[in-house]
């Protein structure tokens, strides 16, 4: 009999249904903690898919994509801040200013590779983090209370199971969108540019301009992602936009598994969720919790996605003798 189980299918869909479920089991339980846990754990993971599009299929390793974290969250904090609520404002401006910085940054760091990119994402990222802590105004390094969360007509974020779910939907429409995308020649062009950009220079396509556009939308989501999170946290800080927050997400697509856009989604709830299992134990906790990640990536290379697809592949092997004596 053939093993029709697909965990590299099932186990990412499982995850999903958990986490449709949480609101469900946070009223039922009465501990709202797990709203705000969980949704640090999809408001990342929609930061994580985005940054996967260009670490995991275009091989831009951008060491300063929190910047679109913090400008989105900054937008909520600073149109609060002035008295502005309407989500779709918030939305609108997000999406524009995260697609300008992406466009200007972009168009400066594509034209290199290797150190050199990382090396200009990352300063990028550092100039709008002391701009921040600069903006006395706004708390400067201490950062700014989100006086009212972002409305949608009647409908409010400021409602933790509204949130939830409205990050959830975000989530799902980039692990969904992201598959289209990199399925279709978009896509094509993005990995062939990975493997070999000058082979897709003579064969005549842009790659420069697919380059561009997949690091916008990057930019974009990871804004959005940014809008959610001022929204969950109430709060806006400088440390958004940090060169460690944008490590943090380095690391969840690498502990995920690159290329996979399931992967940043099991990579952020793993980072996320042994984080605050460690915070209980000890204070300590980051001296443990570097090797547990150096460890996690030394036993799967390809992540948790690719040990999914390995565990698999070695299920498989051990059913075949047992069909062959049947």
């Amino acid at each position: 009999m053939e093993m029709k189980l697909n965990l590299r299918t099932s186990v990412p869909l499982l995850l999903l249904a958990v986490l449709a479920l949480v609101p469900l089991y946070a009223t039922f339980a009465q501990q709202p903690f797990y709203l705000t846990l969980f949704g640090r754990i999809v408001v990342f993971a929609i930061a994580a898919v985005s940054l996967d599009l260009i670490l995991g299929y275009g091989g831009m390793v951008s060491f300063g994509h929190a910047l679109y974290l913090g400008l989105g969250a900054y937008v909520v904090g600073i149109l609060s801040y002035h008295g502005v609520d309407n989500g779709f404002v918030h939305l609108g401006v997000t999406l524009l200013l995260c697609a300008l910085v992406g466009a200007v940054t972009g168009l400066l760091s594509l034209r290199t590779t290797g150190i050199a990119f990382i090396m200009i994402t990352l300063a990028f990222a550092q100039m709008f983090y002391f701009l921040a802590v600069s903006l006395k105004q706004y708390g400067g390094d201490d950062g700014l209370p989100v006086a009212a969360g972002s409305r949608f007509g009647s409908v409010s974020l400021d409602d933790p199971a509204v949130l939830y779910y409205a990050a959830f939907a975000v989530l799902c429409l980039c692990v969904w969108g992201g598959r289209r995308m990199v399925d279709a020649r978009f896509g094509m062009v993005i990995r062939g540019s990975r493997q070999n950009d000058r082979r897709m220079r003579a064969l005549g396509y842009p790659t420069l301009r697919y380059k561009l556009v997949a690091y916008i939308i990057s930019a974009m989501v990871c804004g959005v992602a940014g809008m959610l999170y001022a929204n969950l946290t109430h709060f806006v800080s400088p440390a958004y936009m940090a060169w460690t927050a944008s490590g943090e997400l380095i690391v969840m697509v690498v502990l995920g598994g690159l290329g996979s856009f399931f992967g940043p989604v099991l990579g952020s709830a793993a980072m996320l969720l042994i984080e605050e299992w460690l915070k209980g134990m000890t204070e300590h906790w980051m001296i443990i919790f570097g090797p547990l990640i150096v460890v996690a990536v030394l036993v799967s290379r390809r992540g948790l996605y690719g040990l999914l697809g390995d565990v698999q592949v070695r299920l498989s092997r051990r059913a075949r003798p047992v069909e062959g004596k049947a």
